[in-house]
């Protein structure tokens, strides 16, 4: 049977069908190819083991999540202030793995700088980015988020306390999602989501619950790869003097040439991207890119790679039995 994993929890893994939903454990083999399911993975499985996973279409690897159609990234207007440079890291992360983005602006209702509306308009509209304003509270723009939501699976991105959760239970008031005010103190929420989860928003929609995207960094990337993580910037970059320009203070730099065509917040969050991408260029140096291989292929089969070390150490085992069993 084929199904997704909506749930993980323990070492079980829940599978939905479309028509029934199993609790599975996952096949040994799998295990010592270090296989790592996923929430969204499509699975093969029979008898409650799941014996094999469909290659996904994509996947972020934090939160853990995979086969998604659309990243929904909602900020709050107010309570907690629009941050600009925290919505670049998530729209980054989104062209990163690029998965299609929507932009949600919630709490609409709230006493909020109505110039904010001309900025977003101006930084994210050419860019591409599809944008809706929302009020969980008072319902505005709940239909044209369900609209965007429809035939997807959707994994709502943000910051916690921006209303996500409250947003999910205005269209579907059954599901009772958990939601948690924003402390006064902080002015900022906390998570009230646990772990990952698929859930059934109607017939044609579902969303992917997570735990929150708050410590998004690009450690993990090499500076001069950060440019294609911003299109407004990435644009310029070719008829830069060098190719390895990081746009910061090089000389023929086309990026500076046109610094006036970028907004502020953008090649401010980019130079912060750049600061972090050098931390992982520093760290990698000295490391060996050589990397063991899980598996290997027998007669056109994946099958589990076993080290040098555990064969030996299996073949001694063998020949200490034999002894044994002589004397």
């Amino acid at each position: 049977m084929e199904g997704q994993i909506y749930k993980i929890h323990s070492d079980f893994y829940y599978v939905d069908t479309g028509v029934n939903t199993f609790e599975c454990k996952i096949r040994e083999v799998l295990k010592k190819q270090r296989e790592r399911i996923l929430v969204g993975d499509f699975v093969e499985f029979e008898n409650g083991v799941i014996t094999n996973i469909i290659p996904r279409k994509n996947f972020i690897k934090r939160p853990s999540v995979a086969n998604i159609d659309q990243i929904i990234i909602v900020s709050a207007l107010k309570e907690p202030d629009l941050d600009l440079h925290q919505l670049n890291r998530y729209i980054a992360l989104a062209k990163y793995y690029n998965i299609p983005t929507v932009l949600c602006f919630n709490k609409e209702d709230l006493k909020w700088d109505k110039h904010l509306s001309n900025k977003i308009k101006n930084i994210y509209e050419p860019l591409g980015y599809k944008i809706v304003y929302t009020s969980a509270t008072e319902h505005k723009g709940i239909k044209a988020f369900e609209k965007l939501l429809d035939g997807n699976t959707s994994v709502l991105c943000g910051n916690s306390g921006v209303g996500k959760s409250s947003l999910v239970n205005a269209i579907n008031p059954n599901l009772n999602l958990k939601t948690k005010q924003v402390s006064e103190k902080t002015q900022r929420g906390t998570h009230t989501t646990r772990h990952c989860e698929i859930i059934k928003i109607n017939d044609t929609s579902r969303i992917v619950d997570t735990p929150g995207f708050s410590n998004v960094r690009f450690d993990f990337i090499l500076p001069a790869d950060v440019d294609l993580l911003f299109s407004d910037i990435a644009q310029f970059r070719d008829e830069c003097k060098y190719s390895d320009c990081l746009h910061i203070n090089e000389d023929g730099c086309n990026v500076l040439k046109n610094i006036n065509k970028i907004d502020d917040t953008r090649y401010e969050s980019y130079l912060a991207f750049i600061d972090e991408a050098k931390e992982y260029k520093e760290r990698i140096k000295y490391e060996g890119k050589k990397q063991e291989h899980s598996k290997k292929i027998v007669h056109n089969k994946e099958i589990a790679k076993i080290s040098g070390k555990k064969r030996q150490s299996a073949r001694n085992t063998l020949k200490q039995q034999i002894i044994k069993e002589i004397y």
